[in-house]
């Protein structure tokens, strides 16, 4: 039973308990700095005005690769049609 709870979910996915637990925290943190910079930019309009959006297209494209069905198509989310209209 604990086995299917803890390495069920990262070996569906090629990875170790270990890996699979730095790769979330690393995309916790990501995330964690990309709202704090989100919520200095509401209040300072001109400090941080790239950061969360490149943060976000970022990780998108690092969950994507991840993925063995996109990780051929990883090159076409740099394709224009896939950049934000938008700043955050």
């Amino acid at each position: 039973m604990s086995t299917r709870l803890f390495l069920a979910h990262p070996r569906s996915v090629g990875e170790s308990y270990a890996e699979h637990a730095a790769t979330a925290a690393r995309f916790g943190v990501t995330m964690m700095i990309g709202g704090a910079a989100c919520i200095v930019h509401a209040v300072l309009r001109f400090l941080f005005v790239r950061t969360a959006s490149d943060s976000v297209k970022r990780l998108y494209a690092q969950m994507k690769a991840r993925q063995p069905a996109f990780a051929k198509q990883q090159a076409a989310f740099r394709q224009p049609e896939w950049q934000l209209d938008y700043e955050i």
